[in-house]
């Protein structure tokens, strides 16, 4: 009797495990971790961005000190993208995301109003320091890119198992819900990232 209960259970859970995987539970876990991973690596390269403003404003300061008004909004922009608690929660809420990526948008944008004040300042260009600043934040922006990329592609094969038959009866079940990604309107707004090879510095006016 007790061989015969023992097979009963195997044979039970052998039978839901198969109902599982075919329903596109084993999909759904496996592509939400994989969405856990890329939205980790995109908030690791935006808080790498956000930890090189400090130094470039510093930097840019002590050839351009009068231009606070492209100081105080880098300054405020950083600020606005650190308010917002950045963890893995965050693709869970449709509009806290959207808010995070707009303040990112508009750090973006912050960063290449300082970049350009660069231009009229030679003796910056060539500065070994903000040359030194300029490559790790092209680096750092062509990372962002890459990780963002892979988001919206992880987001994108999670979302369409959530919304397809008969996984969605799967996803229903356990509470597995589409997840927030980058729309057109906010992909514009960061996709170019902030200009920053001046190529070779300019001569000094007077030579």
């Amino acid at each position: 009797m007790f061989k015969w209960r023992n097979a009963f259970q195997w044979l039970i859970a052998t039978f839901m495990a198969l109902a599982l995987s075919g329903c596109g539970y084993n999909t759904l876990q496996s592509t939400d971790e994989d969405i856990k991973a890329t939205w980790a690596e995109v908030l690791n390269q935006y808080q790498r961005r956000a930890d090189l403003v400090p130094n470039l404003v510093n930097v840019v300061k002590g050839y351009a000190a009068h231009e606070q008004e492209v100081f105080i909004s880098v300054t405020e922009a950083r600020a606005r993208v650190g308010a917002i608690q950045a963890t893995p929660e965050l693709i869970n809420d449709e509009v806290a995301f959207q808010k995070f990526i707009a303040a990112q948008g508009e750090l973006t944008g912050a960063i290449s109003r300082l970049l350009l004040v660069a231009e009229n300042y030679p003796q910056l260009k060539a500065d070994g320091l903000f040359r030194d600043l300029q490559a790790q934040l092209e680096g750092t922006e062509n990372r962002i890119t890459v990780a963002r990329n892979r988001y919206i592609a992880a987001v994108r094969t999670y979302n369409v198992t959530v919304r397809s038959f008969p996984s969605n009866l799967t996803a229903m079940l356990f509470g597995y819900k589409t997840k927030p990604s980058f729309t057109v309107e906010n992909e514009a707004a960061i996709a170019v990232p902030p200009k920053v090879d001046f190529g070779a510095p300019a001569p000094a006016v007077g030579n």
